[in-house]
């Protein structure tokens, strides 16, 4: 009961730290193209602006995300929650003082140095506390449910934005700005005054000896002398990729599918505001749809299927659902929105695997390095697709939405060859009596 407490605490935290960072999304295009190009449709550099943060993002991420998540196996998850939700309350300020260029820069400079630690993050951190206190037979669906309370908090932070709405561009983004701010704020609250903290411990180990799953990282090779005792090295992670072939395969389907998502988000929204000319709130109803599909199919249907399809099949079908649609007509894109009812099977099917095959003690450390792989890919994604945004190698409009199609195409091939773990005899009627026996939160 104690724990099923505390999951709803983390749920809540999880929805309002991402409500408060999704309110601000639908008017950051407009911000961004009213500062650096003024009264007109498109702007190169916006474009390539967009792509320098999420690389430069994605490569303080590959640093840091890994050592985030090894520091909460030692502190605790609570602990290291606070400190990126801290953070991100700072350029929330910036962006509600004014909407001026220089403004805009300082606040573009501080969301990239705040976003190496915040972005990502705290999503990491508590997939790791799900760990903690679930299960491995029922990991897969606590997983699903905490990705829709995160789609559930996309979607009424876009919708809230309709509500904020004015004739003014720069009164609404200093009124989304300013609520995020204060929600963010909330959401820091309420964190520290109600999640407890999770029940972690060197003895978690001495438990799974009776496991398949054992501490990767306990059976490296001890090094003689360290640097820092605390920090991870590069060698841990490569321990981790070179132990487990499960672990390794969804380590290259995270970086593809991240790959594929960076670089249609990158490129998707400057293409069809060039193209049919969407503003604010037509994204805002892109985001809303795609949001309630994610949300009815990670709250509803993943907790239905997983257990009869298994988590490597569902990955499978989450990764093929990228499916190149060429946006010939405005509506287009609101139908393929609806693939968010398939696509987002793909990612917490892919952290139960991740954390599956490493200890209980491991499982920061885990999820900090699949973090981190996704983070390199926020590196290579805007480096590849921002120049064919602009300048395809011949006349396609939508050239590089087209090429994270075949990056998720990648992604699923690799998919498929991850194959679910033989179950033993002896075990096979615990886990099934166990999971009828027990609720799944």
């Amino acid at each position: 009961m104690e724990k099923a407490v505390g999951l709803s605490h983390l749920f809540m935290t999880v929805f309002l730290y991402c409500f408060a960072n999704f309110m601000v999304v639908p008017a950051i295009t407009d911000v961004t193209m009213a500062a650096l190009c003024p009264g007109k449709d498109e702007c190169s550099l916006a474009i390539y602006l967009t792509g320098a943060q999420q690389a430069i993002i994605g490569l303080g991420s590959v640093v840091v995300m890994p050592l985030v998540g090894n520091l909460s196996d030692t502190y605790g998850r609570k602990v290291m929650l606070t400190v990126p939700m801290t953070l991100s309350i700072f350029p929330l300020v910036i962006l509600a003082c004014s909407r001026t260029k220089y403004y805009f820069y300082a606040y573009y400079v501080l969301k990239t140095l705040i976003a190496m630690v915040s972005e990502g993050s705290v999503q990491f951190l508590a997939l790791a506390y799900v760990a903690d206190n679930v299960p491995e037979s029922r990991r897969a669906a606590v997983f699903g449910i905490m990705s829709g309370f995160s789609s559930s908090s996309f979607v009424f932070g876009n919708f809230s934005t309709r509500f904020l709405s004015t004739s003014a561009r720069l009164k609404y983004a200093l009124a989304c700005s300013l609520v995020a701010a204060a929600m963010s704020v909330v959401a820091l609250l309420y964190m520290r005054v109600f999640l407890p903290e999770s029940a972690m411990g060197s003895s978690m180990c001495a438990a799974a000896e009776s496991r398949e799953t054992d501490c990767l990282l306990q059976k490296a090779p001890s090094k003689k002398w360290k640097l820092f005792k605390t920090l991870p090295s590069v060698d841990d992670t490569i321990f981790l990729l070179r132990t487990s072939p499960t672990f390794s395969k969804a380590a290259v389907v995270a970086f593809f599918i991240n790959v594929a998502d960076v670089g249609l988000y990158a490129s998707l929204m400057y293409y069809l505001k060039a193209q049919f000319h969407f503003n604010k709130d037509q994204f805002a109803d892109l985001m809303i749809i795609a949001g309630i599909a994610g949300s009815v199919s990670q709250l509803i249907l993943m907790p239905i299927l997983t257990p009869l399809m298994g988590e490597e099949k569902m990955l499978s079908v989450g990764s093929c659902s990228a499916v190149l649609i060429i946006a010939w007509a405005p509506w287009v894109p609101y139908a393929a929105a609806m693939i968010s009812v398939v696509a987002t099977f793909a990612l917490p099917c892919l952290r139960s695997i991740a954390s599956k095959q490493t200890g209980p003690s491991e499982q920061g450390k885990a999820q900090g390095c699949i973090t981190g792989i996704c983070s390199f890919a926020n590196i290579v994604s805007p480096l590849a697709f921002s120049p064919l945004t602009d300048n395809a190698p011949f006349h396609f409009p939508g050239f590089s939405i087209m090429c994270s199609g075949l990056a998720a195409m990648i992604a699923f091939v690799q998919s498929v060859m991850i194959k679910p773990p033989p179950c033993p005899a002896k075990n096979c009627s615990n886990i099934c009596s166990s999971s009828t026996a027990e609720p799944l939160v």
